[in-house]
């Protein structure tokens, strides 16, 4: 069975950081999006966080913006979550 891919936006406020350790204590590959500006407000997810480059990351992040619209098509076309 394929692993479950979700996409969090708001992945460092405290609903998503909660969504993010539920859907990863569940098996799934979570990918969250983050503003540029929330670079120092990640302490909520820091313990999510590998480095993507070593071993197997379950927790990726990105930065975008709701209102950017070009870069979120952009996130979803390279993720292909089953749920955002």
């Amino acid at each position: 069975m394929k692993e479950k891919t979700a996409l969090i936006t708001g992945v460092t406020g405290q609903d998503g950081a909660y969504l993010s350790e539920l859907l990863l204590s569940k098996g799934y590959i979570v990918h969250g999006v983050k503003r540029r500006a929330s670079l120092f407000n990640t302490q909520r997810v820091d313990h999510l966080y590998k480095d993507p480059h070593v071993g197997e990351a379950r927790f990726r992040l990105h930065y975008g913006d709701l209102t950017d619209s070009t870069n979120l098509i952009r996130i979803v076309q390279e993720v292909q979550p089953d749920e955002i």
